[in-house]
């Protein structure tokens, strides 16, 4: 039998009760939890028909390390997400693909806030390297708010490799770097493209940078010199929405 996986807090459970009710094993509620926010999930639970069952702060503080807001579900691992996934999903889209790729994110805070400003975003998935970078962890999962329950995040083994068969597939890649001549807001960013951020500090690898079809940087007007991962995945890929719509 799968081992199952404890997803927490309000967002990220309720999430997973619209998107994947069939992964739900069971939901642990914080005794004498009784809001209003919490009747709306419950009430879910039970259209699906799973089983709610009340716990003791200790046991919930047990299971997981955060902030879990009195609400835990055991959920079975999801579809898996692997490059295949990704070109039959490239395959199979009636739209311009869109695709956001983190080389060398290690903070899960900072992996499930991307994840969650991408779904904002209508990115179609997430691709990262297996090796050096953040899964998806409760914290990560918590992180997102819900994103990473109905956004494919999808680990390759050769990054490089995956964007050279994303380009061959018609797919423009679009990399991040302080030192880029041209801005964001002077890139073309429509059609079918995946924006590369590279990991705070280092930035992208030489091998991931080589792949790029085009460099765009963020203009700063401030003293300091650069922006959270996060919040400058957010300034691209809604400048890419502007374009786009």
């Amino acid at each position: 039998m799968a081992k199952l996986e404890t997803v927490y807090g309000l967002h990220a459970v309720q999430a997973l009760l619209k998107s994947a009710p069939h992964r739900v094993n069971e939901i642990l509620v914080l005794q004498g939890r009784q809001d209003q926010r919490l009747q709306k999930l419950l009430a879910a639970a039970q259209a699906a028909d799973i089983k709610v069952r009340q716990a003791s702060r200790k046991e919930l503080d047990k299971l997981v390390d955060g902030n879990h807001q009195g609400v835990v579900a055991m959920s079975f691992p999801g579809e898996l997400h692997d490059e295949k996934f990704l070109y039959r999903l490239l395959d199979e889209l009636k739209e311009d693909a869109f695709l956001l790729v983190l080389d060398g994110v290690t903070d899960p805070h900072n992996l499930g806030a991307c994840l969650r400003t991408a779904e904002a975003a209508g990115v179609h998935a997430v691709i990262a390297p297996k090796d050096n970078s953040a899964s998806l962890t409760p914290t990560a999962r918590k992180v997102s708010c819900g994103a990473a329950e109905v956004l494919p995040y999808i680990p390759v083994t050769n990054l490089a490799r995956c964007l050279r068969q994303l380009q061959e597939k018609g797919v423009w890649i679009i990399g991040t770097a302080g030192e880029a001549e041209q801005s964001v807001y002077q890139q073309d960013l429509k059609g079918p493209m995946a924006l590369v951020m590279g990991a705070e500090g280092p930035g992208m690898r030489r091998l991931t940078r080589e792949c790029c079809d085009g460099l765009i940087n963020i203009p700063m007007a401030g003293e300091i010199s650069s922006l959270n991962v996060s919040v400058a995945t957010g300034v691209c890929l809604f400048e890419a929405v502007r374009q786009r719509r």
